[in-house]
Formats: C-alpha cells, structure tokens, sequence
C-alpha cells in the first residue's frame, strides 16, 4: 500500500520507532512522545510547505506560478490636508450607501453605480461611477481591461487606475487594488426611489452562492448554501467539544457573504457553462451537449489578457485579520430574514470553472434514500450538472478552513519569521481525525472542528503565543492539549503524506469514514463517490473525504456525506427556521404526510388505532366516565380566595373507590383539603424590590453622570409604554401584572385606568399597529417636557432585524423594533428612556452595542452570598441547574431523553426520507400520546394492555399522571403538560388528533386540551372555564382565562406553537415539559436556552427544608453509570411493571395497607415525587413536601450536545455563538469561563462578537474619534427566563415615581416634643411677640433639665424637681429608634439646604463644578495648637480652595496659615452672616446637606466642614469648592464629641489668635466675634412662626432662609452675654396647641437644652469643654455642665429647624465586631465587659462606646432600685451617662460655685463616678443619702486610679466591694480598655 511512498514503511524501522515512542512514554509525565506514525511518515520527505495563510490575488499579473511570499502592499500616502476618514472620499464628501439612499446622484451616461468594500469599513458600502464597459455581465465575461470610474462625492472625474480611485475613495488596502476584490454590486433605485444593494458583480463567475428559498425536488436546482453552517446535531462524548462555529463563507476580504446575493436572472443561472468545451479522457457525461467531467486540468492560469479563464485561484484566500474571520451564524442556518436567494442552474458552485463538471444521476435520491451533502474544502469545486437537486453544496468546511488561517495581526509580522497559520494539509487531516471519531448517529459540528484547529495551532505556537496574547480577566484560554493522538504537531505535512495519514487515521473506524486520494482532479473523486453510492458501496459510509493532491498545484479537498442520519440533519440545517415551518406547512397541505398517517395508526397485529378508538367510543356512550363534568366544575368545592396564598377546599371525596378509614384517620389524614393550590404570580418578592432598586440606581446614575444626558429634578410624574412581541397570551400576561402591581395607582393613573381593559392601553404589542402608539408617545413626550416616559421593551432579544434590511427583503415584521425603539425621535428625546428586558442578552452585546456595559443589570446570582440578603422563600432552578441534574449522580436527571421514541422517529426517517423529520417526530409523539391515553383509559375495546408496547415508558408515565392527577385532588385540580410543536400547522394538527381520541375515549371532561397560538387568544373550554372561575372566586359571567398562569392546576395538555417562545409564563402546575419535536438543528445559545427555559421553575424553600436541591428532583431508581440515567431503556422493565397493574382503569386502586413502610409510591411512578408514605390525595398535587421542576423531555441529539461541558466547564450551549444575527469576531477568541459573572459574559460578548449586516446594531457605527456610539438613555436588564422580570420593573415604575416625588419632597422628622407636663402654666416671661429676650427676665426663668428632643426617647430623663414623668403615656423604645422615628413628607422650599445630587445653575460656583473651580485649586494648610486635656499638640489641616482664602490670614501670599478672620462685634452686612458655621460629618459626602447656597439666599457666609482624615479625599472629591477641617489621625474612630471638642477649643484657639491681631492693631480685643455656629448635617429648612397671622390653632409657621434667623439671632442685644443660644425642633403639632389639643401658652424664650443647631459663644465657654471621649449625648452633657457653670443658655422658640432624614453615615451609625474578624456580628451588650485578666474574646471597639453602650443596654441589672424609680435617681458627679430609659439621673457638679439642684431630701439609689477629678472629695459625697443597698459604680482609665479612687474618696467607709465585682470593657490591652468597679452601700 505504501510502496510507491518516499517515506515508505519498513519492519525493522517500525518496531524501531514504536519500541522508541513506548519507552518515551514510559519516562516522560508531561510530555507527550511524538506519534508513532508522525515519525514514520514526516521524517521522509521534508518538502517546502505552501503557506496556506498568504493573501493571493484572483489573477497573476505575470502568469507565474510562484509560492514566494507576497510583498505588503504599501499605499500611497495622502495629500497634505485631505482627508481620511473612512467612507469618506479626499475631498471630504461622504460616499456611504446608507447616507446616500434617497440623495439624487448624478451619474454621468454610460457609467453604473456599483457598491465598493473597504477592509477598515467592512459593513460599508461606498457608492462609486463606474463605466459600464469595465464591468463584467451578467455571466462574468465582457469586462475590459482597465477602469475608468468618477468620484459621486465630490464629482471629480476621469479616474483611469483603480489604484488612484481607490487612494481617492480612502479604501486603506493592504494587497495590491484590484477592482475585482473590492467593487462588490450593483446598486439600484427600489420602488420608494432609494438606493439598495443590487446583486453581486461577476467577476469571472464569482457570483452570489444562492439557493431556492423552498426548493423544489423536482425543479432540477442544487440548493448551496455558502451561509449556512453546519447544524450538527452531536459531537463525539469522548472529544474536548470545540464550541464555537466556523464563520459564514469569507470572500477576497474576509466579509460574510449573506448579503452578497443576487436576484433570479431569467434563466435562472449564475454560473456560465464553458463557451468551448474541452477535451475528456473519460466519458462520465449521460447526455449530448453536456459537458465532461475531465478536461485539460493542466492548464494553469492564462496571461492577464486572456479573460476568458475563470476557475478560482487553488490557494485559499486568507481575509485581513481586520475582518471577521469567523462565521456568521453558529449553525450555518440563514436567517430568516435573509433576501432572496437565486438558483444556480447545471451547477450548484459558483466558483466552479466552466470546465470540468460532474453529473449528478437521475435516480441518486430514489435509488439511495439520501441527499448527498458536499462540503467544499480546499481549492476549487467541480461544477455540478444532471439533477442537482439531489444534492446540497455547503461552504460551511471551507469558512472554516479560511477563518482558522487568518491570523490576527500581532501574529502576521511576529520577529524574523511569521507565525503560519495551520497548513492545507494538516487542515484536511484533522478533519478526517474529527470525522473518525465521530459515532455513528453523530453529526459533525463545525464549531467543534474550529476549536480542533485553534488548539492544535496554538499548541504548535504556544511559545510565540505566549509571548503576545495576555489571558483577560476572567477569561479562559484553552491550552489547546493534543486531543486527537497522532497527530503531527512540530512537523511539516507535506501533500505527499497527507493521503497516507489520511487513511491511516480512517482505517480505524472500518468503513464509517473514506479516504479517496486522486492525482488527476477532484472531479474524478466526485464521480466516482456518486457511482459507488448508485451501486450501494456506501451503504455503511458516513463520510467520504476526497483529497486531490494533483502534481504542481496546490492541495484540494472536498468531503461528501453519504450517512443518511447525517445528510437528513445537514440537509434540514440549511433551512432558515421560516423556510422548515414553511416547508412543513408545504408537506402537510400536499398530502404527502397520508401514508405516514396511515402507517403510525396501525398497530400491526394489535389493530388499528382509528378502529380501537371506534370501539372504545361506543363503550364510552354505554358506560359513562368515571368522573362528570358536574362532579369538577360544581358540588360543594369551595372556591379560593384570590389572595390567599393557599385555599383550603371543602370536603368532597371523588366518585372512586377508597379505602375506608376509621373518622380519627381520616381526620389525620387531611383528605378532604387540598393545601397546595396556590396563586402566586400575583406576589412580589424581596428579590424583585431589590433589582428594581438596582434599576434606580442606575437611572440615578445616568442622571448624576457629568454628561448630564438625564435631569431628574426637572420630572414631576412618570408615564410609560410596555412593548411585547406580537404574542396575544403574552399581551394580555404583562396586562394582568400590570393591573395587580398597583404601579398605575402609585403612579396617579388610576382615575384613567378604571379596569384591566383600560389598563391595556399602557402595553403594545410589536405588530404593524404599535407604530401609531410609539409615534403618539413621541409626540406626547415633545409637548410633556416634564413628564419621564419610560419605554420598556420586553423579551428584547425577540427581534433584533435592521429595519432597512427587513424593509428590502419584503419582511414586514422583522425590523420593526428598530425603526420604531431606535429612531432618532426617541434617540434624541431628553426625557425618553428605553428599558430593555430580556433573558439572553447575548445578541445586544456585541462590538457595536447600543447599551453602556454600565446600564446593564443582571439578576441577583443563586450562586451569590448576596442572595440570603433577599430573604427569598423561593428558589429558581433554570437552564443550568437542569444540565446540573445530569450530573448530580442521584436519582433521574430532570433532563433526558426517550429512547424509545427515538427509536421510532430513526426508524420512520430512513422510511421516508422526502418527509421533513418534524413532521415524523410529530406524528410519532401523538400517535404515543394517543396510545398511551388508550392504554391508561382503560376502556373495552381501546385494546387493553397489549398496546402499551406501542408507546414509550415516558409519554404513559405523563399521560397516567395528567389523568390521575385530578383524580386523587379532592377539589379536582390537576397538572398541566407541556407539548412544545414550532410548526403551527403541526400544531394545528397535532391538537386535532389530540382532541378527537380523547373525545373517542371519553375524556372530554378529564383534562383539556389547549393550542397555544401566538397569534390567537386563549381558547379553554366552558367547563373548565367554570371550573377556573370557581377557584379563582371569580363572578364576572364573562371572563375567560386570557393567560397560560390562570390556567393553575386545571388538567390539561398546552400545544405550545409558533418558532420561538414569545415570553409566556407558565404555571406551576406544569407537570411535564415535552420537547421532543423541537428543531436540533439551530444551534445558538439564544434558540437552545429559550426552550430549556420553558422548564424554568421557583421552587418554595419553605416546602425543601435542608434537602439538598440534588436531590429534589430524585427518585427510587439510582443508578452510578452515566449512560443508564440518560435514558428510561434501564428503568423499563420496572417502570413498565408498575404501569401494567393499573393500566385497566383509574378508578380502582389496591388499598395502601395500614401503617405500611415507607417505599416509593409505585402505582404512579413519578420522577419529580418521591413520597415516604403513600400520602393523602391532596399531596399528590405539585409534589407535596417534595417540590421539584417538570422534567423535561428533549431529542436525543440535543440532549448529547448540551450535558457535555467544553473546555471552560460550561455546558455546550454557552459556547455556541449567541444568535444568527451576529458573528464571531475571530476564530482566535477564548472560550468563556464558568467562573465568569454576567458582567464578564457582557464583556466577553462585547469584544467577541459583531452584528451582522441584517442585526439592528450594525448600523450604529462610532463618530470619528469616539470607540462607541453608546445611546445614554438605554439600560439593558437581563435575567433567567420565568424568574420575575416582569413584577421588577414594574415596580422599578413605581418606585421611580415616587423617587421624582420624592426629589421634590424630603422625610423630615415630625415628632412631639417627649417629657411634656401637661399642667398649663400660668407665668408669661415674654410677650409672644418680643423679638429679643431680656437678659434680665431670662435669669429669672428656671432652667429646664427635662429632655424634650424626640431623638433621646430612649435616654435616662434628667432628674428636675418640677417634673414628673407621665407613666400612662406610649412604652419607650428599647434601642435604635434612629431608623423608625416618625416622618412627614415635607415639599422643599426655595430656602432648603441640598446634597450633591442638586445641580442648578445658580449652585455651579457655590459647588465648585464648573470649569472655573476646579478640584486643584485647593490648598492644604497645617495648623497646630496645644491643648492641656490632650497633652500634647494638636496638627490640624485645613483644606482651603482659592476662592475661600480670603476668609484666612496668612504670613505671606500662599504661606504658612495663621488664622481664620472673624469680624467685629460692630459690624453688620445686610448679606453676610457673621458666625463661622462648623458642621462635623461621617459618611455623607453625597447626602450630607452642605450645599447652603439656597438657605442663605445668596448671603456670604464662612462654612466648614469638619471631616475625619481617612474620609478626606472623597469629601474633597464632591465638594471641591468648600473648606474643610480634618480631624487628627488619632481621632478616625472617635465619635461626635471629639468633633465638637476640637471645633470648641480651635476656635478658642483662634478667638486668641484674632484679639491679639486686633490689640496689634490698636482696636479692642473684646471687639472681635466671638460665636461660632455648630450645625447638624441633616438640617435642611429653618422656619418662622408669624406672629402677624393667627389661625384657629395659633400662630403659624412659614419657611424662612438660615440668613434671615442667624441675622435675627446675631442681632440680639447683649449677646455677648449668653454662653449658648439654640432654636427648637419642628414638628407638625403647633407650638401653642398642647397635648391634649388644648392651647397652651408657649414662650418666646426658654432655658433648657439646645440640640442640632448652636449658637456657641467661645468666650465664656472657655473652661465648659465638650468631652472628646464621648459617642452619644455630648450635647446633654454639654449644656448640663454649662448651666451649672452659670452661662446663660436661651433657646428662640420662634425659630425653628427641620431635619431630614439620612438613613446613610452619621455619627450614630456603629459597628461593633470582633478583633479575629472584620464582619459585624451579633454581640450581646453583656459581652461588652469582662472580668479584668480572664480570658474573653476582644472587640475592635473603642473602649468609651462600649462603656457607653453597655451602660444603656444593661442598667437596670447593674442598678436594680434605680428602674422606673423617678424619686430616687442615680447621683452622677460632673457627667451625664446615658443609663437606659428606665433609669433617671440626677445631674451635680462638683466645682465650687457651681449650679446644682437642691438634694437635701432625695434619697439616691446608686451614684456614678466617671473619671471623677480632684473637685470630688470624701467630704462632697458625704452631702448625699443614699437607699440601703444602692450601687456605686467607680470607671477610671485603668486598675491603679481605680484602686486609688476609692481610697482617696474613702469610699470604702460606706460602700462595700468583692474582687468579682471589677470589670473592664473587651479590650485588648494595647487598646487601652477602660476599668469600672461597682459596690453596695452598706
């Protein structure tokens, strides 16, 4: 055999290199050995390879034949000036098709219009003149040489080379211009006048690959399908699964051709016969006039001049690697809106030469009951005569070859020597490897193929690759491991070797695969393979791969497929899916389907069906069925409430036979309820709250955006417009959750929307009629300017057509979303925004994507730890938890496959191979449905149980449960199947038949049966309506069910038609999911992932408790092997068993025996219940206790393909390409990662795919200079099909009307004043209308120790004489009444304060946004002071922008900071506010209201924000134009009172500084300022009360702007006396309306204390310090202090502050969490302390929180007589501790002079000493009585001051301590925890 081989195999040599490859074998771990045969046979010639990846050109310009490497063509560079820019010509006029379409043109006589590629611009068209006698005809022939062309742009004429025109026009070529590569078709004017894309040029018979849109066998037309992957059905389990499709075929510039088409010419051909004939050495010809096969094949190309040689070149044209080098469509299926496509009549090749053809036989499809497919490989193909409509030419094999040899760029030119693409050689024997190993009813799948070769060359690359491509985040590359042994990686494959390879590699699997070598032609090999196919040679052979290696040309290939399995699945591929359901629709009303009718119905010798069905009708009259229509839809059931989550049905036992159980068992038993009837469509989820939050918060984002692209504060209301696709149950599906979501309330439309009828109006399905409702919502948005109208289109991927392509195909439906969602009204609409819903995004994301990968939202993964913060009750199981139930290794898989009908359906295909296969499959499946309910019925004379052997296990498993179901449910409810049949006729037909054996059976009241037409309303019939009705409690007479979800647990089988789910839910009640009869030959990720999605789920967490979700969809039969739980072949036998002992009847059931041990419930096998008990009937519905998915039922091909996983652990239908309307970018591309996110898909798609010129987005090309073209306003959500997307955005409506409310509105805290006496006092200080107090009169007055303020409700009450506490009133909060105090919607005035998110234009410069401030103009200045409490001193930093320096001094221009200027007690500016305003913060940079430009109205003012040092830079960062002074490093854990200690004590400091400038000066230094305002950051709007307007209730109170109070305030004589001035907090009650609503008299003026707004005199309060330790109640503590140091303290009750709830930061937002881990947990307070030394577990807290919150939460234990007991308070000496709201605190000071109240008579039940100094002494404390038994606490900084504390104030005379009662707070010691010792007095 290999005699005639250089490399020819010898004995010795042979056992040489095998004993060699065995022993490196052995040694080496990591290394694979070089193949045996690769050594044998590569080492033997080593001829120079032929690069397969080099760029030839279609003509030799010399006639030589040479290999050497072409030299890069370089372009002439451009004249200075011109322009570039593609599309446009040098004179900057546009030459675009799409910009030119309706412009008039001016084309010169004689001159054509023709359509122009360039490689940079490869969706473009450029119009270009050509002269008519340059162009070829319509055959290819009669150019002449040369070019003469005119510019349409600019109209420059008189262009003679096309090398100049083409530098004019910019095409940017990198080979040499030809026109024949770059001038592409013909253009012409349609019927509306504008210029389309024509057919393609001829050049040299290169005309459009086309084929008949529903062929004809008879019309004698080949069908080629260039476009058209190969849609193999399944790929070899043991192969690595290549993914990814080869590309659609690539032309001279590497472009998909799918538009390259030409209309039918008269005489039908494109290709030209040869106009002479040549010579044969071999008749193969069966008629006169018919051209030979063999010609003269050594003639090689002629000269230039002679052009009348028209074969394609023999070298593989490799694109640019700018271009798309992959196919376009994943399975080499058209789509559907693909043009017109011609026949090419006496041939099927385009490319073949007019010479040398092949005769197809006559009887080829008769005599061999198969269609021949011929892939083209490499080189030309001969032309085809005779019938070829026998046969189907794909270029699918040849794109792919091409784009597996373009390289991208940073390869071609890589150091001294190019990486090369894979050889032609090496190609063709992976190929036959591929083929090999493929199993007998596998199909070859291109993509797979692809990925061969991309491992294979980066594997024989891998170093240079390495060097150049860098793996993306997130993103796998394949290591390309040799997968296919023997395969010669490192050597070069010569033509030589191939043959032998080849066959060597095919001898393994015996005749499944032949090698046919030719020396001569390719057309022998054809020839030849078609008489071995009439003479039955190729009987067992599913592939022939002829490989021509012709001496002094290049290598050919071509592989033919002769399977018959193989060549149905290939042939039906290359159908669009409308041209399948078209060709169905065809077969169905030709009667072609009778015999196949005819022979389904006979049951050989078990009868007839038709004949069975007669006679089991005339039983059913006689003997009427077992349960009535009046038993169901009527009697005593009790109907559920709508809104319940569970109904409870009244008792009623089905007309069966039952086991009689005593009443205490019926009664456990629960048989007369059905519990499991639910409806819950109707509620919303936590999860669904939380995406439409997200979806707000991107609104919010785009709005924040400096683009400024959204203005949300200029929309006062929402409207909106839900755009379906044109499904009727999907319609009126999104309008029944709209009518129940309560968005039309929410959004004020509820007087227009009286019913769900009405409510239709806000939805619109995307028929020809939505174009009058998107153009009224247009022109609505224009006149509404203040109205946000938001545009939702849902199930966004349904169509993604260009409107342009659709329109000029004739398609009236495709591209109608593009014309009307992307047309520039809505594009350019500032206040239209466009949501798009979908569950596989994958077709929006691609290179020229109209969505910002930042406007995507993805749903919340299951896989997310974040999921558990939804508080979900469900579980969703999709697509990828089905795949997963393959793998689980327990129990049945959910998804599988049934061999039996399998079987079947293979068996009906090879009988009638005219037939398509799902017109088969379908009758197959019915007639099993038809059976299976014979067989269950039970019926005399359906043929009993011997016609169950005519069904599968599977379908009677279903039909026994839909039957039985309702059976056993005391309310009759029932399950539903899912039949999923594309074809509507199929359909149609399908329920006929259907509906007529179960009404033969006498079924017709059992179950329905429902035909799911898109196009249709739901039909269900009466009865069942009724019985709907009354489980729904419904009373209109005329409501029907419009949705498949009311259709919840009515028995009934849904015919679910039309060619893609249309976004139907279903209900859970779905039992079943058959897709059995879907399409197996559309492989993309969208089309797969739609169907498996129907058997989306959400399964209730409740109902699983702990069981793993592996195991819920388990059952009894477990097998290991994988292959047993694929199919139901290994459960028959028992699975069949149990079905025989109750195929007789339904109605009678064998008695469960009592207390009987747990099994399975075997009468019923039911693959989603497993049931411990045989259960009550009511748990027979849905799976009680044990809630799974409906399994579903797929086609064997299918099911091999999607549960194997690829390279990246991802199931096979992620990596196929995502729809048909894109492309692979490169064959070069990584696989996706399972570890990938949804944004990291979003990305890999975006970089890796390209649309297609039919695909919407193809058009959206980025302006020069930009990367995108980004539409603003467009947000993408995505997630699982049936998991809630709907009642998400519905509520993202509502919620982002109330956030435009909202915008308006604030929550501002509305709450009475707390500790309120109501005893109404007699004394009036000041007259109501006194603007100022008298300093006098306020002495006078008592001071109030009571706290009013409504935040410390849940505070120990100060202990005042005057006032006892009210014990009837409201029980106090425990703890953090922070987040649940009472609000009130308050509309903001033009005086409030604002955060970040306000933008006007009046508030740019304040904020510093604008071009004139920016960020770094601001300065850092140090400051430093010392300070006695701290000890050291103090390194403050001011943050300082330019055009607030003025309000500091410093020693030089730009210098060091000396101080901050403060004005004189005299000086008065109508606009300017005196008082420095101090506002410390935390945590809120964007909600802190620091933007005051409002509330002062325009007055000049200095305003500082006090920040911490690690919060400094995002502070500076949003208020770039505001000052800021950063607290010390030390004080970054600190709370609010060293905020304010450090404000206090610097400008103190700063007072110093001020009065010394003023005494250098010659001035006064009591002349300077002295206040400082302290502000909270949530103060958003002060007010007035009008004392000139009285109502009924009072005085009333009007906003007014913060200047106008602090003016008021600042101008109260003797100011300067007061220590501390405040005003009141608001609330809603009036200030002169008492409790009880009585009036009562308020004062101007009141002692008492101030909170949230200061008015602090530093002056006076010099020796009164905030405490810099304290978190919560410094204020209290402050002003307590204050008093008893005898400053003055008045509060102006005519002012008043609102403050606006922040749920965000603050200084009251703690997180206590432990030292061994970051993550807050639950810390109970008693774990705050511990006993000094022990061993307990440290807290990253500071010491003094603890301490303080440990007091608060655990008072009344640590001072038992002090809880509730007002008349005797705890004594605390110098300090106030919050000690919880039960105990009362009586406030002393120690220093002399001091202010206390009088304790001569109190007796005090505990005394607290904290950090108590020298003031207190033994003799203080003894002024004091104490209760027997009251508690002393002692806190000291540590155990040695403790100990010296109570020594010093010999505390042990009357107080008695025990070691165990010494604790500290749990701090480490590093910490510097603080100490406490508590006692009881004696």
């Amino acid at each position: 055999m290999g005699n005639s081989y250089a490399g020819q195999l010898r004995t010795t040599r042979f056992e040489e290199v095998l004993h060699n490859s065995i022993e490196a074998s052995l040694r080496s771990n990591t290394v694979v050995p070089r193949p045996v045969f690769s050594q044998l046979y590569l080492e033997a010639e080593q001829l120079p390879l032929h690069s397969a990846g080099r760029v030839e050109n279609e003509e030799e310009e010399d006639g030589s034949e040479s290999n050497s490497p072409l030299i890069p063509y370089q372009m002439k560079p451009p004249p200075e000036g011109c322009c570039t820019t593609d599309g446009f010509c040098q004179a900057g006029r546009d030459l675009r098709l799409s910009s030119l379409v309706s412009e008039p043109l001016n084309v010169a006589p004689g001159f054509l219009l023709v359509g122009a590629k360039s490689p940079s611009a490869p969706d473009t068209l450029l119009v270009c003149a050509v002269d008519r006698r340059f162009l070829p005809d319509e055959r290819g022939r009669n150019a002449l040489l040369g070019f003469s062309g005119n510019c349409i742009g600019c109209g420059e004429k008189g262009f003679r080379y096309f090398t100049e025109f083409s530098n004019h026009i910019n095409l940017k070529l990198s080979t040499q211009p030809k026109k024949q590569k770059h001038l592409k078709y013909h253009l012409y004017r349609n019927n509306q006048g504008q210029l389309v894309r024509g057919a393609a040029i001829c050049w040299k018979g290169l005309e459009t690959r086309g084929r008949q849109t529903v062929p004809n066998p008879s019309d004698g037309h080949a069908i080629s399908d260039e476009h058209l992957l190969n849609p193999a059905v399944t790929a070899h389990p043991g192969l690595p699964p290549g993914s990814y499709t080869a590309g659609s075929p690539v032309g001279p510039i590497g472009q998909p051709h799918l538009a390259d088409l030409r209309p039918p010419l008269t005489n039908g051909s494109h290709t030209p016969l040869s106009q002479n004939p040549l010579p044969h050495t071999a008749v193969l010809s069966n008629g006169p006039g018919r051209p030979t096969v063999i010609g003269t094949l050594n003639a090689g190309p002629p000269k230039k001049r002679h052009k009348g040689w028209s074969p394609e070149s023999s070298a593989v044209k490799t694109p640019p690697a700018s271009s798309s080098s992959s196919s376009s469509l994943t399975n080499g299926t058209k789509p559907d809106h693909a043009p017109p496509e011609s026949l090419s009549q006496g041939s099927s090749n385009p490319h073949s030469p007019p010479g040398p053809s092949v005769t197809v036989p006559d009887q080829l499809l008769h005599t061999c009951r198969l269609q021949p497919v011929i892939f083209r490989g490499h080189g030309s193909l001969p032309q085809l005569s005779g019938k070829v409509c026998d046969v189907q030419v794909s270029s699918l094999l040849q794109s792919c070859y091409q784009n597996s040899q373009a390289l991208p760029r940073v390869y071609q030119h890589y150091g001294p020597s190019p990486i090369q693409p894979l050889s032609v050689e090496m190609q063709i024997l992976l190929t036959v490897y591929y083929l090999v190993q493929l199993g007998p009813d596998q199909v070859p799948l291109i993509q797979d193929l692809e990925q061969i070769f991309m491992r294979s060359w980066r594997e024989s690359h891998l170093r240079e690759i390495r060097q150049h491509q860098q793996p993306q985040p997130g993103l796998s590359l394949p290591q390309a491991p040799s997968t296919l042994p023997g395969l010669p990686q490192a050597q070069v494959l010569t033509p030589s070797q191939l043959p032998w390879l080849a066959q060597l590699a095919a001898s393994s699997c015996g005749e499944g695969v032949v090698v046919q070598e030719e020396k001569v032609s390719m057309a022998l090999g054809l020839a030849g393979t078609f008489t071995r196919l009439m003479e039955g040679r190729l009987a067992h052979t599913n592939y022939v791969v002829i490989i021509c290696t012709a001496k002094g040309q290049e290598t050919e290939s071509c592989v033919v497929v002769t399977g018959k399995h193989q060549c149905r699945i290939l042939v039906e591929g290359m159908f669009s899916p409308s041209d399948s359901l078209r060709e169905i629709s065809q077969q169905l009303s030709s009667g072609m389907t009778q015999e196949l009718t005819a022979f389904c119905n006979s049951l050989g010798p078990d009868g007839d069906v038709d004949v069975l069905l007669g006679g089991a009708a005339r039983e059913s009259r006689s003997h009427p069925p077992p349960l009535s229509s009046s038993q169901e839809s009527t009697g005593d059931s009790s109907p559920r409430d709508r809104q319940t989550d569970r109904a409870t049905c009244s008792p009623k036992e089905p007309a069966t036979d039952r086991h009689t159980d005593s009443p205490k068992d019926r009664a456990e038993s629960h048989k007369d309820s059905c519990s499991e009837y639910r409806v819950e469509w109707r509620e919303v989820r936590p999860i669904q709250l939380a995406v439409a939050r997200k979806l707000l918060s991107h609104v919010c984002a785009i709005a924040d955006s400096s683009t400024q692209n959204l203005d949300l504060g200029s929309f006062d209301r929402v409207h909106f417009l839900i755009c379906v696709p044109p499904s009727e149950v999907t319609f009126q599906q999104t309008v029944l959750h709209l009518w129940n979501s309560g968005v039309l309330q929410q959004l004020g439309l509820e007087q227009e929307c009286l019913s769900q009828r009405e409510a239709e109006h806000y939805v619109v399905k995307m028929d020809q009629e939505a174009r009058a409702r998107i153009d009224d919502l247009i022109q609505e948005a224009h006149r509404n300017s203040n109205t946000l109208y938001i545009v939702v289109h849902d199930h966004a991927h349904w169509d993604i057509s260009s409107g342009p392509y659709g329109a000029s195909v004739g398609d009236s439906g495709g591209g109608l979303v593009d014309s009307l969602l992307n047309s520039l009204q809505i594009r350019d609409a500032t206040n239209i925004l466009t949501l798009h819903v979908t569950s596989f995004p994958f077709a929006l994301q691609t290179q020229h994507t109209r969505i910002s990968p930042y406007n995507e939202i993805h749903w919340p993964s299951a896989f997310n730890n974040d999921m558990d913060l939804y508080h979900e009750k469900t579980r969703y199981f999709g697509v990828s938890e089905l795949l997963d139930s393959t793998r689980s290794g327990s129990g049945l898989p959910l998804l599988r496959y049934d061999s039996s009908f399998e079987s079947m359906a293979s068996v009906l295909e090879e009988r009638f191979p005219k037939l398509h296969s799902a017109v088969i499959r379908t009758q197959v499946l019915v007639q099993h449905y038809c059976v299976a309910l014979m067989a269950v019925s039970g019926r005399p004379g359906s043929g009993g149980r011997s016609i169950h052997k005519h069904t599968s296990v599977e379908t009677l498993e279903i039909v026994q449960s839909l039957l039985s179901s309702a059976q056993r449910c005391p309310t009759h409810h029932g399950h539903m199947v899912l039949l999923r049949i594309p074809s509507l006729a199929l359909a149609g037909w399908a329920h006929q038949r259907l509906a007529w054996v179960r009404q033969r059976l006498g079924l017709g009241e059992r179950f329905e049966i429902i035909l799911g037409n898109p196009s249709q309303a739901l039909s269900v019939g009466q009865s069942f309506t009724e019985r709907i009705k009354a489980w729904l409690k419904i009373q209109e007479t005329d409501w029907v069910p419009r949705t498949y979800l009311e259709l919840e647990a009515l028995p009934c089988i849904l015919i679910l038609s039309g060619a893609d789910p249309l976004g139907e839910s279903l209900p859970r009640s779905l039992k079943y999911c058959d897709l059995r009869v879907i399409s197996s030959s559309y492989l993309q990720r969208t089309s797969l992932e739609e169907e498996l999605g129907l058997a989306a789920y959400l399964m209730r967490v409740e109902s699983q408790g702990s069981q793993p979700l592996s195991h819920v969809p388990g059952s009894d039969l477990s097998e290991s092997d994988r292959d047993k739980r694929r199919s139901t072949d290994n459960e028959e036998e028992e699975r069949e068993s149990a079905l025989k002992s109750e195929l007789p009847g339904l109605g009678h059931f064998p008695p469960p025996p009592p207390h009987s041990a747990p099994q399975p419930l075997r009468p019923f096998p039911d693959s989603r219940l497993l049931l411990p008990l045989p259960p009550p009937p009511s748990e027979l519905l849905l799976g009680a206790g044990g809630e799974s998915p409906p399994p579903v039922l797929l086609p064997r091909a299918l099911y091999d393909i999607i549960t194997v996983c690829d390279e990246g652990g991802l199931p096979r239908c992620t990596s196929f390409l995502p729809h048909l309307s894109v492309d692979w970018a490169s064959s070069f591309r990584p696989l996706l990662s399972k570890m990938m996110t949804c944004t990291e898909q979003s990305l890999y798609y975006r970089q890796w795919t390209i649309p297609r010129p039919c695909h919407m987005d193809s058009s959206n090309r980025p302006a020069e200079g930009r990367t995108d073209n980004f539409h603003p306003r467009r947000l993408l959500l995505s997630g699982p099909p049936q998991v809630g997307k709907t009642g998400a955005y519905l509520q993202f409506l509502g919620i982002l009307s109330r956030m435009l409310i909202r915008l308006m509105e604030v929550d501002i805290y509305d709450e009475e004043e707390i500790n309120t006496s109501d005893q109404l006092e007699g004394v009036q200080y000041h007259p109501a209308c006194a603007p100022w107090p008298i300093i006098d009169t306020l002495r006078s007055m008592p001071f109030d120790y009571t706290i009013h303020n409504p935040k410390y409700e849940d505070i120990s009450t100060v202990y005042c004489p005057d006032y006892y506490p009210n014990t009837d009133g409201n029980p106090r909060r425990k703890e953090d009444v922070y987040l649940r105090r009472r609000t009130a919607r308050i509309k903001l005035s033009k005086y409030a304060a604002y955060n970040t998110y306000h933008h006007c234009e009046q508030c740019h410069q304040y904020t510093g946004f604008n071009p004139g401030y920016q960020m770094y103009e601001s300065l850092l200045h140090g400051f430093t002071f010392s300070h006695l409490l701290l000890g050291e001193e103090i390194q403050l930093y001011f943050i300082i922008p330019k055009s607030k320096q003025h309000h500091f001094s410093f020693s030089q221009p730009g210098g060091q900071l000396e101080s901050m200027r403060l004005p004189l007690t005299s000086d008065w500016n109508p606009d300017c506010i005196k008082s420095p305003i101090f506002t410390p913060t935390t945590g809120r940079h964007e909600h802190g209201l620091f933007n005051l430009y409002h509330a002062m109205d325009g007055a000049a003012h200095l305003h500082i924000l006090v920040v911490k040092e690690y919060e400094m830079a995002v502070y500076k960062k949003y208020w770039p134009n505001h000052i800021m002074l950063v607290l010390p490093t030390v004080f970054n854990g600190a709370g609010i009172g060293a905020a304010h200690f450090l404000i206090k004590e610097l400008s103190y400091h700063n007072l110093g500084l001020e009065r010394r400038h003023r005494l250098e000066g010659g001035g006064l230094p009591a002349d300077v300022w002295p206040f400082i305002i302290v502000s909270d950051d949530s103060c958003v709007m002060w007010n007035a009360v009008d004392l000139d307007s009285h109502s009924a209730s009072g005085p009333v109170e009007r906003n007014v702007s913060l200047k106008q109070v602090l003016q008021h305030m600042e101008a109260c004589p003797d100011l300067t006396q007061y220590g501390l001035c405040g005003i009141r907090k608001w609330g809603s009650r009036s200030p002169s309306q008492g409790k009880g609503g009585g009036a009562r008299h308020e004062e101007p003026f009141s002692r008492g204390h101030l909170h949230d707004f200061l008015l602090l005199n530093v002056d006076l309060t010099q020796d009164v310090q905030y405490n810099e330790n304290r978190f919560m109640c410094d204020d209290v503590d402050f002003t307590l202090r204050a008093h008893s140091a005898g400053l003055l303290i008045c509060r102006f009750n005519n002012f008043s502050v609102m403050k606006k709830q922040i749920a965000i930061g603050g200084y009251r937002t703690f997180i206590i969490k432990t030292k061994i881990t970051d993550v807050p947990t639950s810390i109970q307070p008693s774990q705050y302390i511990c006993a000094p030394d022990s061993k307990h577990p440290f807290l990253a807290t500071p010491a003094q929180l603890l301490l303080e919150k440990y007091l608060q939460h655990t008072s009344q234990r640590l001072f038992p007589l002090s809880a509730r007991n007002y008349t005797h308070p705890i004594l605390s000496v110098d300090c106030y501790l919050n000690l919880g709201p039960e105990v009362t605190v009586c406030f002393v000071s120690s220093r002399p002079h001091s202010i206390n109240i009088s304790t001569a008579e109190l007796l005090f039940s505990g005394l607290l000493l904290c950090f108590c100094d020298s003031f207190v002494t033994p003799g203080f404390l003894k002024k004091f009585h104490f209760l027997k038994g009251a508690i002393l606490c002692v806190i000291c900084a540590d155990r040695s001051s403790l100990r010296q504390t109570v020594v010093r104030l010999e505390l042990e005379d009357e107080w008695r301590f025990r070691l165990s009662d010494e604790f500290q707070t749990a701090n480490a010691k590093e910490d510097r925890p603080l100490f406490f010792l508590t006692g009881k007095h004696i």
